[in-house]
């Protein structure tokens, strides 16, 4: 019992657990922003939906409309989400200067003693 309470508690499992969750509810977001954007595209194009288009006979209009949801789907995500949480994490939690990493620090620390004993 305790191996299994463990692993249910496990930190990893759980925060992926909420991450699937938020990641499903977050999908209904950009599924419903896409179609109100499509919706857009077929007022000037005037069909949102290209499935009936097949120039010479090739049926083309499935690729071009998922191609399209594609394009408006990256669209979405990158600057409705991506461009605004880097801003966001830039901001509140900038990043830190790395300083000399410490083998680097120890190797100057030993070129500086050795230096120290050639002059005196």
């Amino acid at each position: 019992m305790t191996g299994y309470k463990n692993f249910i508690l496990r930190g990893s499992l759980v925060e992926f657990a909420v991450a699937l969750i938020m990641a499903t509810a977050f999908t209904a977001v950009v599924t419903a922003t896409v179609a109100i954007i499509m919706d857009i595209v077929g007022k000037i194009g005037g069909q949102p939906d290209f499935s009936s288009y097949a120039p010479g006979g090739v049926s083309l209009g499935a690729w071009l409309t998922a191609f399209i949801s594609f394009l408006v789907i990256s669209a979405v995500v990158y600057f409705l989400i991506v461009k605004p949480y880097t801003a966001a994490k830039q901001r509140f939690f900038p990043d830190e200067d790395e300083g000399v990493p410490a083998d680097v620090a120890l190797l100057e620390e030993i070129r500086d003693l050795l230096q120290a004993d050639r002059t005196v």
